[in-house]
C-alpha cells in the first residue's frame, strides 16, 4: 500500500487524465506479482539457525581427535587400558585405583608407565603425537 501511493506521489503525470482508482489498482498488482516472482527466483532464506548446528572448526577437530584417542586406547592390552582410564579420566589417586582394580600400587604405577608408552605409540602410528 505504501510503495502504491509512494508511485503515485512521485509520478502525478501518470495520474492525469485516468480514472485514480484504477491506476492505483493496476500499480498494487505489478508491486505484488513482482515481489512474488522475486521470491520465486532466488533460494528461501534460513536465516542463523542452520548455521547454529553447523559445529565449528574446532569443534570438529576435537570430535576427530576423541575418535583417534578412543581408537588408540582401544588397541591397548585391557590391564593397561582399566589403569589408564582409572587414574587419568576417573582422577582417582594410585591408592584408590590400587583398591579399584584390586591389585597392589606398585603394579598400578609401572602399569601406568607402560601403558602411557604404549599409548603415545599408538596416537603416533595415527598421526597424533610428535
Amino acid at each position: 500500500m505504501q510503495e502504491t501511493l509512494l508511485r503515485a506521489w512521485r509520478h502525478p503525470d501518470a495520474l492525469s487524465g485516468r480514472p485514480i482508482r484504477a491506476w492505483l489498482f493496476t500499480v498494487a498488482r505489478n508491486l505484488v506479482v513482482d515481489q512474488h516472482r522475486a521470491r520465486r527466483a532466488r533460494p528461501p532464506e534460513t536465516g542463523d539457525e542452520a548455521l547454529a548446528v553447523i559445529p565449528a572448526d574446532d569443534e570438529l577437530e576435537k570430535a576427530v581427535e576423541s575418535w583417534a584417542v578412543a581408537e588408540a586406547l582401544a588397541a591397548l592390552r585391557p590391564e593397561h587400558r582399566e589403569v589408564l582410564m582409572e587414574v587419568y579420566y576417573r582422577g582417582k589417586s594410585v591408592k584408590e585405583a590400587s583398591a579399584t582394580l584390586g591389585i597392589p600400587p606398585g603394579t598400578v604405577k609401572s602399569r601406568t608407565y607402560y601403558a602411557l608408552r604404549a599409548l603415545k605409540l599408538a596416537l603416533e602410528e595415527r598421526g597424533l603425537a610428535p
